[in-house]
């Protein structure tokens, strides 16, 4: 982190918008760091606060407006991307639905502090079809609350900073081994992850034709046909295809639990 200050207070402006901007499209950056580090500069007069704002509100805003029309156009695909690097790929996305259905839009103010779900904000907003005013008027808050916060705590405890970053300098090979461990622990996860579910493969699809012809020769006596849209892509009032059943999938143990095991299952979802 010590690199970090120094590296934010020589660059100033350009590194911030950088670093900032590459969190809010996803990549792993440090943006937290950065702008403590800048909010600490801010206090040292080494940087301008209100520009160090201007950068940091300007970055986030830009990569999330990316985000959000980039989920809009791809819908599912873009977020099933997303979560496919995350560190809980089977649960990142309906976590992060089910963040949006028990709060609404004003997930959007604080979604950005939880890890593992942050960067599925925009684009899972663009994906439920929100407007885009609705959404920037929400993003823009979010965003100052958190620029405000990492940026205020630089800002307030600039020596306690200084204190810790000299303290990392002394032991920086030891966190240089921490952190090499941390990305070989990280790999070996990701490839037990793809071992353990290689062996389900796809799920296997059928074609609605071949659906539409089982209902009109059986009706419900031998199939089940259920709607496991996760929330903001269905609601209480949404319309599903005639006949079939709704699944919540946010309570999939409990409702497994009522199903007929003497049945033909078919899901479909968004």
């Amino acid at each position: 982190m010590n690199d970090l200050l120094r590296a934010v207070s020589h660059h100033g402006y350009s590194l911030l918008f950088l670093i900032v901007f590459a969190e809010a499209c996803g990549l792993p950056a440090p943006a937290a760091l950065a702008l403590i580090a800048a909010g600490s500069a801010a206090a040292a007069h080494v940087l301008s606060a209100p520009a160090v704002f201007l950068a940091a509100i300007s970055a986030m805003l830009l990569g999330d407006t990316l985000l959000f029309f980039l989920g809009r156009k791809t819908g599912w695909a873009f977020l099933g991307f997303i979560c496919g690097i995350s560190l809980n790929p089977e649960t990142c996305i309906l976590r992060s639905a089910e963040s949006f259905y028990k709060h609404g839009r004003t997930t959007l103010l604080f979604i950005k502090f939880i890890p593992g779900v942050n960067t599925m904000a925009a684009p899972l907003a663009g994906s439920m079809k929100m407007r885009v005013s609705q959404f920037l008027q929400f993003d823009v808050a979010g965003a100052c609350l958190y620029i405000l916060a990492y940026g205020g705590v630089g800002y307030v405890f600039r020596d306690f900073v200084a204190h810790i970053t000299h303290g990392l300098q002394t032991g920086s090979r030891t966190i240089a081994a921490l952190a090499i461990f941390a990305l070989v622990v990280f790999a070996a996860y990701r490839i037990f992850q793809y071992l353990r579910y290689r062996v389900y493969g796809l799920p296997p699809h059928v074609g609605v034709e071949e659906i539409a012809l089982r209902l009109s020769a059986e009706g419900d006596k031998e199939i089940i046909l259920a709607d496991v849209r996760s929330h903001g892509y269905y609601d209480p009032g949404a319309q599903r295809i005639a006949g079939s059943i709704r699944i919540e999938p946010n309570r999939l143990a409990d409702e497994l639990k009522t199903l007929p095991h003497d049945k033909d299952i078919y899901l479909y979802c968004t």
